[in-house]
């Protein structure tokens, strides 16, 4: 696993650290329909395009994490296997959550970290996914975290869409709180998530959530990707799957690349 892992680091590919999951910090439960890659995504090489030319972005190291995966909810055993997560332990993945309609959070995610993966290579960052499909499972949290650790990343998000009461809608950010490890991260990761906070409500237009966060912000100790992360790192919780308005965004390509176009526009702001 180390040796594979050190390829990683040096081509900045998107890779399937561990035969094992390695977990997923996502609260969400109920389970999702199997999806395959997400249409038109780009391969995982993660040489940034030509022509990136003087933007912000140019030369940044990316770490995008697609929460979930869609082979999950077939293998119980791996994902609920519990690992440390520094401040106690946790299952290494779950399902995640999915639409009333079938749509899971595990082809979202894989979809909408594909798009902003291209967009910012496109604009010269080098970009890692912490997956390398969405057939497969895991990895598991102590994993994701690892990846941008080892690629000591400028930056790293962990996609994700909530799975809470039907009448919740919006959106908002997990930042980190000092547990150990990661408390030289945790103002960095609190600047990171006020652009991708600012960004994603302005280019999408979806409100601050209005059943948990304040002013979209909420802080966890609970997550191992963020616990275990030594990178400014945060999640972001798209919408409410189980929410029809949300669910009827996020389930539209034309809107996935909305969030994706909006969250780029926020690692602009946080690394330039």
């Amino acid at each position: 696993m180390a040796a594979g892992l050190a390829l990683c680091l040096g081509a900045l590919v998107a890779c399937d650290a561990s035969a094992e999951p390695s977990g997923d910090d996502g609260g969400t439960v109920s389970p999702p329909t199997a999806g395959g890659r997400a249409s038109g995504a780009p391969e995982d090489g993660t040489d940034p395009a030509p022509g990136g030319g003087s933007s912000a972005l140019d030369g940044k190291v990316i770490v995008i994490d697609p929460g979930h995966n869609g082979g999950n909810a077939s293998h119980p055993a791996q994902i609920n296997r519990q690992v440390k997560i520094g401040n106690g332990s946790k299952a290494c993945d779950t399902t995640g959550t999915s639409t009333a309609a079938g749509y899971g959070e595990h082809a979202f995610t894989w979809d909408v970290s594909n798009r902003l993966a291209k967009l910012l290579r496109a604009k010269g960052a080098k970009v890692a996914l912490t997956r390398k499909d969405d057939k497969g499972v895991g990895p598991c949290i102590t994993e994701r975290a690892a990846i941008g650790n080892r690629l000591r990343a400028d930056a790293s998000v962990s996609v994700h869409a909530d799975g809470t009461s039907a009448s919740g809608h919006g959106f908002h950010i997990i930042e980190p709180i000092a547990v150990g490890g990661n408390a030289a991260i945790v103002s960095r990761s609190a600047k990171l998530g006020m652009a991708l906070r600012d960004s994603y409500r302005a280019g999408t237009g979806i409100p601050y959530s209005n059943y948990l966060g304040e002013n979209a912000i909420d802080r966890r100790d609970d997550l191992g990707g963020l616990n275990l992360s030594t990178v400014p790192k945060v999640f972001i919780e798209c919408g409410n799957m189980r929410n029809k308005g949300d669910a009827a965004k996020l389930s539209s390509a034309p809107f996935r690349q909305r969030i994706a176009e909006s969250l780029a526009k926020g690692f602009e702001t946080y690394l330039g």
